[in-house]
């Protein structure tokens, strides 16, 4: 039996912990905190889950919650100015989605995962690493995996140079799980993933999710900086930073504010604060002579305003699964490791791209001309849409400016589009 250890306990580590004890090997997880300190512990994460990551999930037995999860069943965008002289109209376009789109707290999913770990007869190990400990653990087994972007492992792994490097957080970030929102049934938006965006303030994006009391709504700040989003440095508490929040909501979107006004934190930890500092780094690190792989956050992190972390996570937990399956008796040396993070990295690259893209500051003419055009093309709006689940559908026609272009060319002169 083959023996490989995993650093790290999110998505991407539990994932593939248990794919590999499912498959047979011999797995030792190390954990920084046990199921019930998750559980009962503060919010981690804004996680959403689109339909190809929900079924690898789901594959892999792995979707505990498809009867209690909400499921949000389209994205509206909304873009106003509302510090302008005169006062812009608000500009929104809605779009179902074409799949499932669902969002479990990070404390809920992790926590029954890491239960699952030791009731199938995995090793945890809850306990901090640093790299005097990974290097123990490569020592002691045939793989070791690194799955956690944080602190000291993380800088393992020397930056990648094809990739633009960011000295800070791209947007402050401030998040808060919320119940009591209007969700009666006569307000259908209310269960889209929406964004409301202002141009000097930065984005609010608001989705439904399951918590550890049951259905919530999740509210995520992500502020420019020096704007007013950009209020957080204090780390209030949750109660009083959704006061704040809901503050803003007033001034920034007030229909949001009115669906939200009544509400209050599902409980003490229900707030997150801080930032991401986007980073490519290369998959291979030496700690000592041996050579350790990583995986997901350990190698590529990204702002959460595309949603994409929890989806990168769990396709690269399968994609490794699958290599290591592969790999059979054959020692999983250096150029194993490289080969298997670029087959990963093969389509996990054009999220990191359209995240980075999302995030340009202006953003480039055809890309605002794109989201134009979206407000009164129901097509383009749509296609949009369903991208988030499917981001290298972006290339051709978002991103690469010659094909927006020719993708914008076949609505123009039109009359009869409708209005927003």
């Amino acid at each position: 039996m083959r023996r490989i250890a995993i650093v790290g306990a999110g998505q991407a580590g539990l994932q593939l912990a248990l794919g590999l004890l499912d498959a047979g090997y011999d797995v030792t997880l190390v954990a920084d905190r046990r199921p019930e300190e998750v559980r009962g512990g503060r919010v981690t994460s804004t996680q959403l889950m689109f339909g190809p990551a929900l079924r690898l999930e789901r594959a892999a037995g792995l979707a505990l919650w498809d009867d209690t999860a909400p499921v949000m069943p389209g994205f509206e965008l909304s873009t106003w100015e509302p510090e302008a002289e005169p006062r812009a109209p608000v500009r929104r376009f809605a779009a179902r989605f074409d799949d499932e789109v669902r969002s479990v707290d990070q404390r809920v999913k992790l926590a029954a995962w890491l239960e699952l770990f030791e009731e199938r007869g995995g090793r945890p190990e809850y306990r901090s690493a640093g790299p005097a400990d990974v290097g123990a653990l490569a020592a002691a087994h045939e793989l070791t995996v690194l799955a956690t972007g944080r602190g000291e492992l993380s800088a393992l792994f020397a930056p990648d140079p094809s990739w633009p490097r960011h000295d800070r957080p791209a947007r402050t970030l401030a998040c808060f799980y919320v119940r009591g929102g209007a969700h009666d049934g006569s307000d259908p938006a209310a269960a889209y993933v929406r964004n409301t965006g202002v141009p000097t303030t930065g984005d609010v994006i608001i989705l439904r999710a399951l918590t550890v009391g049951g259905p919530c709504d999740i509210l995520l700040f992500e502020g420019k900086w020096g704007g007013a989003y950009d209020c957080w440095a204090d780390r209030p508490s949750a109660a009083d930073g959704l006061r704040r929040a809901l503050g803003l909501l007033r001034t920034y979107a007030p229909w949001e504010y009115e669906r939200f006004r009544d509400a209050v934190p599902t409980d003490a930890g229900a707030a997150l604060y801080g930032g991401i500092t986007p980073a490519v780094r290369r998959p291979v690190a030496r700690v000592g002579d041996r050579a350790v792989l990583g995986l997901a956050d350990a190698v590529a992190v990204h702002d959460p305003i595309t949603g994409q972390g929890a989806n990168n996570a769990a396709r690269a937990a399968s994609s490794y699964l699958a290599a290591i399956r592969e790999r059979g008796e054959l020692p999983f040396d250096e150029a194993w490791m490289r080969r298997t993070f670029a087959a990963y990295w093969d389509g996990a690259r054009h999220t990191h791209a359209f995240t980075e893209f999302m995030l340009r500051e202006p953003q480039p003419d055809h890309a605002r001309r794109v989201l134009e055009t979206a407000f009164d093309e129901p097509e383009v709006a749509h296609r949009f849409a369903n991208g988030y689940a499917d981001p290298p559908s972006y290339g051709p026609w978002l991103l690469d400016p010659a094909g927006a272009e020719a993708y914008l060319a076949r609505f123009a002169g039109r009359s009869d589009a409708p209005g927003s």
